[in-house]
């Protein structure tokens, strides 16, 4: 999250801190961020990271204690992004440096395009930063995203990963519910849980997107595992992200409310990819899931290459059990949560923290150094989640940014 002292660690911790009742490191974490947060700093930031682990995380820990310091500095911060939709066509470039406001795109993406699940992960945190300062230039800016997807043509029904902001046209088609995608599709459906279901927009592009990636990404293994593929060039890569498994939460959320009532139809869905991830953790030494995982020929929910076999402490397989948990209430659920649990306890706890680890599948795992600051922001909470009682933040009243951080219905 650039080179400066931004305290990523802290605010991405605090309302998990919170909610867990350890207020008296919330207060130091709330000391730390009024005396030394600053955002003046000649930094290049990614806008989707800050947008989601920054503004989201001062947002929920506002929501939460009601301290006034939270909501200043995320509308500081996200003055401080603006400038980012500076582009031609309005969807706004990757990155900024918060003290010149100047833009670019990553050298690897598509032709210098915009990235899908970057551009639309920003809807949650906007609307609210409008909702509180009562500034309609926020929600403008994510509206504006919405209507120009919206025109566009889609080959499949599909959203490609890349869309160019100078040209306004889709790079190459790579569609993916994991990276470049996930949480794209994630905020179209809490677009329209956060606005009391009166976002019916929302709703009906989250259906439409979900109609198409069932019929053309979601398959059945010869083993009988239900995964998410990705669509690349024109075929199906028979292969899942770890990140991809959120879909299984995601499914299970969007249950209720489904087009032709299928409710029954998408929990089930949602059920079997939870099932399929779990066996991804199983299937391994640490019983901790690698990145990605195949499902070619004799090999099912497996990762095949090097480069594949780590885990870095995420937590999308733990946020899709705590959903199937509260929509089921399944005791399965529970179970996979300890196991998980235990392996992080036992593989990835160091002197100094969590750490990740490089090779799932080794019974001498070596460690790659870091702490992820989702680990505390979303991890530790999905799992604390998973063993409290329905009645702490009630999907009814909070709906999850895609950093787990909770934002209230607006009524």
């Amino acid at each position: 999250l650039g080179n400066s002292q931004m305290g990523a660690t802290i605010v991405d911790a605090l309302d998990t801190l919170y909610i867990m009742g350890l207020h008296d490191e919330f207060r130091e974490g709330q000391e730390w961020i009024d005396k030394n947060l600053d955002f003046s700093v000649n930094s290049e930031v990614s806008v989707f990271e800050v947008n989601i682990r920054f503004i989201g995380g001062l947002l929920a820990a506002y929501y939460l204690s009601g301290q006034e310091v939270f909501k200043i500095k995320a509308v500081q911060l996200a003055g401080k992004l603006l400038p980012a939709f500076n582009t031609p066509t309005g969807i706004p470039w990757a990155m900024v440096n918060l003290k010149s406001g100047v833009g670019r795109n990553w050298g690897w993406a598509s032709a210098g395009s915009s990235i899908l699940a970057e551009f639309g992960t920003l809807h949650m945190e906007f609307v609210h930063l409008s909702y509180l300062t009562g500034d309609p230039v926020y929600y403008n800016k994510v509206m504006h995203i919405r209507k120009l997807l919206q025109k566009m043509d889609r080959p499949n029904g599909l959203y490609p990963n890349y869309l160019n902001p100078r040209t306004g046209r889709w790079g190459q088609h790579h569609t993916s519910v994991g990276g470049l995608g996930d949480s794209f599709y994630e905020y179209l459906l809490k677009a329209w849980l956060m606005s009391d279901k009166m976002d019916t927009e929302a709703r009906k592009m989250y259906d439409d997107a979900i109609e198409a990636i069932e019929k053309h990404l979601v398959r059945k293994s010869n083993g009988g595992l239900t995964f998410i593929g990705e669509w690349k060039n024109g075929h199906l890569e028979r292969k899942m992200g770890h990140l991809t498994c959120f879909a299984g939460g995601m499914f299970a959320l969007g249950a209720d409310g489904s087009r032709d009532d299928k409710a029954g139809h998408y929990l089930q869905l949602g059920a079997e990819i939870a099932h399929t991830c779990h066996e991804s953790y199983d299937r391994t030494t640490l019983k901790l899931g690698p990145e990605a995982f195949k499902f070619d020929g004799g090999v099912e929910a497996v990762a095949v290459r090097q480069n594949e076999k780590y885990y870095i402490l995420r937590p999308e397989v733990i946020e899709t059990y705590w959903y199937m948990w509260r929509f089921t209430h399944d005791p399965k659920y529970r179970q996979w949560g300890w196991e998980a649990t235990q392996a992080i306890d036992k593989y990835c706890r160091v002197s100094g923290g969590f750490s990740g680890v490089k090779d799932v599948y080794s019974s001498s795992p070596t460690y790659d150094d870091v702490q992820q600051s989702f680990f505390l922001a979303e991890t530790l909470k999905y799992l604390y989640l998973l063993f409290s009682n329905d009645d702490l933040l009630p999907l009814d009243n909070w709906v999850f940014n895609t950093e787990a951080h909770p934002l209230p219905v607006l009524h």
